[in-house]
């Protein structure tokens, strides 16, 4: 019997990414579970952790492999994604933005798999770096307010309400610099790469 290689721990990591997705879009999406936001703000922020831990881990052992440049990427997207949609099921963050920002991932991600197709590989930037962290901290941020409501974090409520530091001010600050950020790094990504699209 045919027995499947053991998987590094970056690849593991990654995986565990994408399983803590599914948890945190279920913990929000299922009605009755006690302290869901408390909840959903720990899995979304181990969950983004690992995406710092797996990457830094592959460089330093040398464990970069082909499943990894695939999944890892793959499974940020989701999770950002995920945090996205949710935050704006919970009233947070408009429709449109949020459709924006998946149109930019489903475009990077096109660009992405026609370089691959001819053999290219395309490096992330730092431009998309800031952006995923700016997209990591705002949804973050909003699940914070979120998990503020219920008493285990209750006592954040009144920093909350503080002048500039709620939801109205810095919730919307955060909101629009992690929307011109994705946008912006969308368009520089495609217009450096734009000799894979000349047969348009």
């Amino acid at each position: 019997m045919r027995r499947f290689p053991r998987m590094n721990l970056p690849n593991q990591l990654t995986v565990a990414r994408l399983i803590l997705t599914f948890v945190f879009v279920g913990v929000l999406s299922i009605d009755g579970i006690p302290h869901a936001g408390t909840v959903a703000l720990a899995v979304f922020s181990i969950a983004a952790y690992t995406d710092l831990l797996d990457g830094q881990i592959a460089r330093a052992r040398n464990l970069i492999t082909n499943f990894g440049k695939l999944m890892d990427p793959l499974a940020d997207k989701v999770l950002m994604c995920a945090g996205f949609v949710m935050l704006s099921e919970q009233g947070f963050i408009p429709a449109w933005i949020v459709v924006l920002i998946l149109a930019r991932e489903f475009l990077v991600t096109g660009l992405r798999l026609v370089a691959s197709a001819e053999g290219i590989v395309l490096a992330a930037e730092n431009l998309g770096k800031y952006k995923t962290a700016f997209q990591i901290i705002a949804v973050i941020y909003f699940l914070i307010v979120l998990a503020a409501k219920e008493p285990l974090l209750a006592w954040l409520s009144p920093v909350l309400e503080w002048r500039g530091l709620g939801p109205h001010v810095l919730g919307q600050i955060l909101i629009w610099v992690a929307l011109i950020l994705t946008l912006v790094s969308g368009l520089s990504y495609v217009w450096k790469n734009r000799k894979l699209l000349a047969d348009c």
